[in-house]
């Protein structure tokens, strides 16, 4: 597979071209980042990290019915994927309270929520990807009234799948965002699933294994990454 021009460039992954027109390579970078890019960092070899637990835990949906873009892992940190039409919705999956619903609603973070809370966020940086509800997305125009059904119902189906496989590692899924596209008609998970886009905490000691170790100054921030790679089984 040849890789072309770049397509696109986030705060931590690169998306090229390649010759085949539905297909793309993603480069998954060191590059770190937080608070809408206000805080950035190069931690090394997190790229390679990222792209193979994210390849790992596509693979894991994928053999249990759910359509992913993830194709193969093409070097330690390229992944080959279907080229998506992205859905500019964000959703988020909370299991616990932590992060921003702890600040919204005055709850201790760790608090246990007696069923999985979905929300919808607006994929923009420019605006601090705002909350947003099934209204705003019918009434913009950013999914169909169908597609916002199956972005929830995907969600939720996913959430029943990974809990079980992190709390057999001894790891909480805290919280999650995942980012859906089109293909051919039918809606596909895209983006990626890692510590960057997911909290993941030790069970017993609570001790955070995510992202929020960089945006918090809490340090080793690569180590613990590994550490859940290595939890999950991910041939590093």
């Amino acid at each position: 597979m040849q890789k072309k021009a770049l397509l696109y460039q986030g705060k931590a992954k690169s998306v090229y071209a390649t010759d085949d027109d539905a297909k793309v390579i993603i480069d998954f970078r060191n590059d770190t980042s937080a608070f809408n890019g206000e805080k950035l960092a190069k931690l090394a070899n997190k790229g390679v990290v990222n792209n193979k637990i994210n390849a790992f835990l596509m693979e894991f949906l994928s053999k249990a019915g759910i359509n992913t873009h993830h194709l193969e892992l093409l070097s330690d940190h390229e992944e080959l994927a279907y080229k998506l039409e992205m859905i500019p919705v964000e959703c988020v999956v909370r299991n616990v309270v932590a992060g921003s619903l702890a600040k919204r609603f005055g709850l201790p973070e760790g608090t246990p929520l007696p069923a999985p809370v979905f929300e919808f966020y607006l994929k923009d940086d420019a605006l601090g990807d705002p909350l947003i509800n099934h209204s705003h997305i019918q009434v913009f125009g950013w999914a169909t009234e169908e597609e916002i059904a199956i972005l929830r119902q995907l969600s939720l189906q996913i959430n029943k799948l990974l809990l079980p496989l992190f709390e057999q590692k001894n790891m909480l899924l805290i919280d999650y965002k995942l980012e859906f596209g089109r293909l051919n008609g039918d809606v596909y998970l895209g983006d990626e699933l890692t510590p960057d886009g997911c909290r993941i905490w030790d069970a017993e000691s609570k001790e955070k294994m995510d992202k929020d170790r960089f945006r918090r100054d809490l340090g080793n921030v690569v180590e613990y990454y590994q550490q859940v790679a290595e939890r999950l089984g991910v041939p590093l």
